[in-house]
């Protein structure tokens, strides 16, 4: 089977959570002690987020005065080989030393036109309070839009039309290799008017990237693993009820926070619907059994 993971950012950083290099390695060696069990017998494809480590890094780099602010592009590039890098060390602890590993920097294309560039919707970086995040829109002019209690900045969030890399990702499955790509949605990149590729400033949707990124290589299965245990229909209310098993067409009746679960369940629907093969969003520790199809949400074909 084929099947392609896709780790949720605070899956690999805890909502809340220091973003230090040791809680980030403890939960990417959580992870791969989640992945491991389903390596044996399969071909697997590891994307991951990227919205608190590349907001990180645009901090830092922000406070860094003497020279120009690094792009988000430059920035998703440089958390790819980071996260990458730590996934690929983790499970290479857990599993045989015959198994190989590569991290593919990956460009993924999107239209200059989309309207989502003049619509933030990506939150990225740490959480604020209101204070906080009144005063860094206003020196950096960051577009800031709350979550809960808290405040995060939002950056554009274009559809993912193309990745580039597909070609290399082919030949290391056919020989073996557990691939890790499209790593916060891929970098983005945009042809300008001379016909020439370059960067934009922008972060894809992991989600939707690794849709596009399971269908292309016409993966069995799409795991969406995050902090929580399936899609909620009322969340958050005494009414909440996890859904275990729904068609795009049924789930589309309901309503989803686009800055959330909303990108997650569109990726789900799109990846079924295209490939007719199933798609299941749920918990990081349940990844095993969101295989077999008894956690998380299960997004089966009509």
């Amino acid at each position: 089977m084929r099947i392609v993971v896709a780790l949720g950012g605070n899956a690999l950083l805890r909502r809340g959570q220091a973003m230090t290099v040791e809680n980030q390695r403890e939960n990417v060696r959580i992870a791969a002690k989640a992945i491991a069990p389903i390596t044996d017998q399969n071909q697997l494809i590891i994307s991951h987020g990227n919205g608190p480590q590349v907001g990180l890094l645009a901090l830092q780099s922000a406070a860094y005065e003497e020279v120009e602010e690094y792009p988000l592009d430059v920035l998703g590039a440089q958390t790819e080989g980071m996260i990458g890098y730590m996934i690929e060390q983790e499970l290479g602890n857990i599993l045989p030393i015959e198994v190989p590993f590569a991290t593919i920097l990956t460009m993924v294309e999107v239209d200059p036109e989309d309207q989502a560039f003049n619509n933030p919707t990506k939150p990225i970086g740490p959480i604020y309070n209101q204070q906080d995040a009144e005063r860094l829109s206003k020196q950096k002019g960051w577009t800031m839009k709350k979550q809960g209690e808290f405040w995060r900045r939002v950056v554009p969030s274009p559809e993912p039309h193309r990745i580039f890399e597909l070609r290399p990702i082919h030949w290391l499955l056919e020989h073996g290799t557990i691939v890790i790509c499209a790593g916060g949605g891929g970098i983005p990149t945009i042809y300008n008017d001379n016909g020439n590729l370059e960067g934009v400033e922008v972060v894809i949707d992991k989600d939707r990237a690794s849709a596009l990124l399971a269908f292309e290589l016409e993966a069995d299965l799409l795991i969406m693993a995050t902090d929580t245990d399936g899609v909620y229909l009322n969340w958050g209310t005494p009414e909440g009820k996890i859904i275990d098993r729904i068609t795009p067409s049924e789930i589309e009746k309901y309503d989803f926070e686009e800055g959330s679960m909303g990108p997650k369940v569109e990726a789900a629907c799109e990846f079924v619907r295209r490939s007719g093969q199933r798609a299941v969003i749920g918990s990081l520790s349940d990844i095993e059994a969101m295989k077999e199809g008894t956690a998380g949400t299960q997004f089966v074909i009509e």
